[in-house]
C-alpha cells in the first residue's frame, strides 16, 4: 500500500485562494511522481470548521480517540490518525499563520507526532515567516517538519488582492507564474517521501 499523505488547506478565510493553491501542489506533485508513490488527500479546514479548542482533557494524556470528550475531536483525530506525513498550505498573515491551523493542531498530540511534515507557505513576500513559525510548532508537537520549505511568492500586488478576493489566480496546466516553483515542490515533496522511508526502516 502506498502511504497516506494529507494535504492540509490552513486557510479559512471566505473568499480565499487556499484550495486553487492546495489543487495547484496536488497537481504539480502529480505532475512528477506516479499514484503509488503516494495517496494524496485534501484536508480543507473550513470544512472541518474545528472550533476554538473546547475538550477538557490535554491531548499529551490522550492515547485513543475514544477518550476525547467531543464527538468532532475524535473524528478529527481518526482523520489525522490514518496520515502517515502531511503538506501544509498556508497563507502569512501579518508576518503569521492563521489561527486556524494552530487550533487544528493543537486539539491532537499522538496522532500528529512522529509524522514527516512539508510546510508550503504563499504570500506578498512567499510567506516565510509563517512558515518558520508553522514549523517550530510541528517541531512541538513532536512532528519532523522537513528543513526545505516552499515558498509562494505572488508577483505584483494586485495578485494579492486577487488572491484575497479569491478570484482565479491562473495556475491551472502549467502553473501560471508559478510554473517555476514546480521543480522545487517536486524536490520538496520528494524529500517528504525519502523521511517516510526512513521512519519506516
Amino acid at each position: 500500500m502506498p502511504p497516506s499523505i494529507g494535504l492540509i488547506t490552513c486557510s479559512q478565510r471566505t473568499p480565499r485562494a487556499g484550495p486553487q493553491i492546495s489543487t495547484f501542489i496536488h497537481n504539480t506533485i502529480r505532475g512528477f511522481y506516479p499514484p503509488e508513490t503516494a495517496t494524496i488527500t485534501t484536508i480543507d479546514l473550513a470544512e472541518w470548521n474545528l472550533p476554538l479548542y473546547n475538550e477538557p482533557g490535554m491531548p499529551s494524556f490522550i492515547s485513543s480517540a475514544d477518550e476525547y470528550k467531543h464527538e468532532h475531536t475524535k473524528a478529527w483525530s481518526r482523520e489525522i490518525s490514518r496520515h502517515e506525513a502531511f503538506i501544509f498550505v498556508t497563507p502569512q498573515y501579518n508576518w503569521g499563520y492563521p489561527a486556524s491551523v494552530k487550533n487544528a493542531i493543537d486539539y491532537l498530540f499522538h496522532e500528529w507526532k512522529g509524522k514527516p511534515a512539508l510546510v508550503v507557505s504563499y504570500g506578498g513576500h512567499g510567506g516565510g515567516k509563517a512558515a518558520a513559525q508553522l514549523r517550530e510548532v510541528l517541531q512541538g508537537v513532536r512532528m519532523r517538519p522537513l528543513e526545505r520549505m516552499v515558498q509562494l511568492r505572488f508577483p505584483e500586488r494586485k495578485e494579492v488582492e486577487r488572491a484575497a478576493k479569491g478570484e482565479d489566480l491562473g495556475l491551472d496546466g502549467e502553473g501560471g507564474y508559478w510554473v517555476g516553483e514546480r521543480e522545487g515542490i517536486k524536490v520538496a515533496f520528494g524529500e517528504l517521501i525519502a523521511a517516510l522511508e526512513e521512519k519506516t526502516e
